[in-house]
């Protein structure tokens, strides 16, 4: 199958090389040059615009990072949506809120084009190896036609109904609660760390007990080792907890831990933190109590 993936970040590179082990002729678009070198060495073929893409792709994946990069890339100066082929299935591998799902497929189906709202979780790993959720919804012929790539990045997908706009909404209460345990296994981690606990032996503790979770087991090594390199920044969550809280003011529905987590996150990249791994949102208590954080090792 010709495919293409708009965003070759964390997410957008592991799905586009799933396409590739799995057989496809995938065309990778960033606007970074060392993005598109590492997506040519796995074997795919890559470009800088998206309008360079070929216009006889039968599926196009989009991997960026908010509902305005999708309109980019799809509709704007250099876009790539009235150079594909009628009938072509767009996939919104995007975290944005649900109304901005449902103007994307709008403005695709005016054109002939299919839209299905898929956004992703599973963090890095999942993504590399091709075991993502998918979190669903569009039209039945959208998934049929899309069905080789969901096979081919995806170990489970969410079919949440027809109605473009489902997908993403699943996926806001999924970030809720991501961003919330993120930011609380922070602060379990740094006020450990204060009291005078060994944070290895912490770590080590909390993930057999019962108050680990998914994130923390995820999140806290990043902090173990030093290493900040973003596999998903503390800018996403500023993005994401964001879309998460208009949606709850605009059905007046109250989110005070939701609204802590985002606040924590926005001290973090107020702090210069804004591009760094997510888990150090930690760094807003180091900068409030003067903890100490393990380094990582110099070479």
């Amino acid at each position: 199958m010709k495919t293409g993936v708009i965003g070759l970040g964390t997410m957008g590179m592991g799905a586009a090389i799933s396409l590739v082990k799995a057989g496809h002729e995938t065309h990778g678009c960033d606007i970074r040059e060392t993005a598109r070198a590492e997506f040519t060495q796995a074997g795919g073929h890559a470009t800088g615009r998206p309008a360079d893409l070929p216009g006889d792709l039968e599926a196009l994946v989009l991997f960026v990072v908010n509902a305005g990069q999708a309109e980019e890339v799809l509709f704007g100066k250099d876009g790539c949506a009235d150079l594909l082929a009628r009938g072509t299935v767009v996939l919104g591998c995007v975290t944005i809120a649900p109304e901005a799902a449902r103007s994307l497929g709008a403005k695709l189906a005016e054109r002939g084009l299919v839209f299905l709202d898929t956004p992703v979780s599973g963090g890095f790993a999942a993504a590399r190896g091709g075991s993502m959720t998918v979190m669903a919804s569009g039209p039945d012929a959208g998934f049929v036609r899309a069905q080789p790539v969901l096979d081919a990045i995806a170990a489970k997908v969410w079919r949440l109904g027809e109605e473009v706009g489902t997908g993403s909404t699943v996926k806001m209460v999924n970030q809720l609660l991501a961003g919330v345990h993120i930011a609380t296994a922070a602060e379990a981690m740094a006020l450990g760390i204060r009291a005078g606990a060994d944070p290895q032996v912490l770590y080590d503790v909390i993930s057999t007990s019962a108050g680990s979770s998914w994130m923390f087991q995820n999140r806290v090594p990043h902090i173990l080792a030093g290493d900040d390199t973003p596999l998903s920044s503390v800018n996403i969550f500023v993005k994401d907890l964001g879309i998460v809280l208009d949606q709850a003011r605009a059905l007046t529905f109250p989110l005070p831990m939701a609204s802590a987590a985002h606040q924590l996150f926005l001290a973090a990249a107020a702090n210069g933190q804004g591009m760094r791994d997510d888990a150090f949102v930690i760094r807003v208590w180091q900068a409030l109590a003067g903890i100490a954080l393990p380094e990582k090792p110099q070479p």
